[in-house]
């Protein structure tokens, strides 16, 4: 078993505005608007009835609803697609019973918990352990049309071109959003890693480390398991 973090979600490039962490640990999950022509209906903001106020004018553009929790809005299944190689490489590596797990930057304000910094932060949001091994576009595109149905509703998928070069689907049984984000970052700094990052993962925390794909082993991968179960974020800073 092992486990590959990417982030994803709202970010102050795209829609110009990040998710907010209140003040019990929960969030909210703001996808980023969708940028290319699609050949099925999508969403809007307005339809995800948000409590994150947008800029001007995205109330009613069309969102790029990926990761897809089947939880959330105008979501069936945990499906999530990705057309970039630095995220496609890792994740096409992953095999059934693997976990996808997804981290945002989420806005933090006077009333946040203790354990998140001011201002913003990067945290572990949600997961998919996976249904089956992980497919590449050109495999999607071999399916037969029974095989294709589970990734339907993905919003690569209903792009008027496909272009996803990875797509992944979780077991109902492992996957969802969180109920309390995890802390990547300290507790003084968004941008400074805290030791999930700099002693668990592949990435050294140095640099933008919040936008680049992580790997964790299966011990690594347990202990994640075991933070998310307790909410005992200690574990995640050096004292």
């Amino acid at each position: 078993m092992q486990s590959v973090a990417i982030n994803v979600a709202a970010n102050t490039n795209e829609p110009g505005v990040r998710g907010p962490l209140f003040s019990d640990g929960s969030f909210e999950y703001v996808p980023i608007p969708e940028s290319k022509p699609t050949s099925d209906a999508v969403p809007t903001y307005a339809d995800l009835d948000l409590e994150t106020s947008l800029p001007d004018g995205y109330r009613d553009a069309p969102v790029h609803l990926d990761p897809e929790f089947a939880e959330y809005p105008r979501c069936e299944r945990y499906t999530y697609g990705d057309e970039h190689g630095i995220k496609a490489s890792p994740l096409s590596k992953l095999s059934a019973g693997d976990y996808l797990l997804f981290y945002a930057t989420l806005a933090t304000g006077a009333d946040r918990p203790d354990w998140a910094p001011p201002e913003w932060g990067a945290f572990l949001i949600g997961q998919f352990r996976l249904a089956r091994d992980a497919i590449t576009g050109e495999e999607y595109r071999e399916l037969a049309a029974a095989e294709r149905a589970p990734y339907a509703n993905n919003a690569h998928v209903k792009r008027s071109e496909f272009d996803a070069r990875v797509l992944v689907t979780g077991d109902p049984d492992g996957s969802g959003l969180y109920d309390t984000a995890i802390p990547l970052s300290t507790r003084t700094a968004g941008s400074d890693a805290n030791q999930l990052v700099t002693e668990l993962s592949s990435d050294s925390g140095k640099g933008p480390w919040w936008r680049r794909p992580m790997k964790f082993d299966a011990e690594a991968t347990e202990h994640l398991h075991s933070i998310r179960a307790t909410h005992s974020f200690d574990a995640c800073f050096a004292d």
